[in-house]
């Protein structure tokens, strides 16, 4: 009983620590990105035409042939299974057409990467402005 206490108690302080090596991880790779619209709690309808805009951090290296891509999810944030677009790196917005998946809980991941070796494909996650896609029906 005693070995099963002390697991249990190293399993929370691991856990404690977890945020802290993810936000390491993320700074150490040079990019960020921030999203402006939509907003936290936005309700967008299916068929609507919606600026996706967002600001963006990069790391000190040659962009020359890295991309962007935007990816969404619908369960906020825990899976990320639907491609919005690709773009380049000098681009800070897309018009995007909702689609007709309602969710209580999108949320965007606006990635950035060049081709391995060069820099890894890098995720920002953008939980902070978690919108809703209502059911079809319109506003």
């Amino acid at each position: 009983m005693k070995t099963r206490g002390f697991i249990i108690s190293m399993f929370a302080v691991a856990l404690s620590f977890a945020p802290q090596f993810v936000n390491t991880a993320s700074a150490a790779s040079g990019y960020s990105a921030h999203l402006i619209s939509p907003t936290l709690g936005q309700v967008l309808y299916p068929g609507e035409q919606v600026t996706i805009q967002w600001s963006a951090t990069f790391p000190n290296i040659k962009l020359n042939g890295c991309e962007m891509e935007i990816w969404m999810s619908l369960d906020g944030g825990r899976t990320f299974t639907t491609f919005v677009t690709f773009t380049t790196v000098n681009n800070r917005s897309y018009n995007w057409t909702v689609p007709n998946t309602p969710t209580n809980a999108a949320v965007l991941d606006i990635r950035f990467g060049r081709e391995v070796p060069y820099y890894p494909e890098s995720y920002s996650p953008q939980p902070a402005s978690t919108f809703v896609i209502a059911s079809t029906g319109g506003h």
